[in-house]
């Protein structure tokens, strides 16, 4: 059995948010090796942001039709996290071009996809449940 490739072919393809998420761990551990040396690659700090990262886009409301963040319509990371991962993006986008040009290509690709409208609510979830509106009245 053959590994999954980026980018197609006639072997299995790695969904978008797993490739995504790839695209942040190298930016991550491109931005650490520059800026931490001396530590562990990477480093305790950016491995709690890549950690916070792949847990996030785990449970990304778009699922395998997400957007990248840049686009996205929901801002999933708390606005400290979201700052922390742009610094490393906005550092470490160019070098992607050295270090893993297909995937610095690939996401610049994905980044002009369009985006996808929202997955529809869980209606059954307000349904369920529901009370009288005093139960003395009822």
């Amino acid at each position: 059995m053959s590994s999954p490739r980026i980018g197609g072919g006639n072997t299995r393809r790695i969904s978008w948010r797993k490739r995504e998420l790839k695209t942040v761990a190298a930016m991550i551990r491109i931005y650490c090796r520059n800026h931490h040396p001396g530590s562990a690659s990477p480093c305790p700090q950016c491995t709690g942001l890549l950690e916070y990262a792949t847990r996030r886009l785990e449970g990304c409301l778009f699922g395998d039709a997400k957007p990248t963040c840049a686009k996205c319509t929901v801002h999933c990371f708390s606005a400290a996290k979201r700052e922390q991962v742009s610094v490393v993006m906005r550092w470490a986008g160019p070098r992607m071009l050295l270090h893993h040009p297909l995937l610095a290509i690939l996401h610049l690709l994905d980044g002009r996809r369009p985006v996808p409208p929202l997955p529809a609510r869980d209606t059954q979830r307000h349904d369920r449940g529901a009370l009288p509106e005093h139960p003395t009245q009822a």
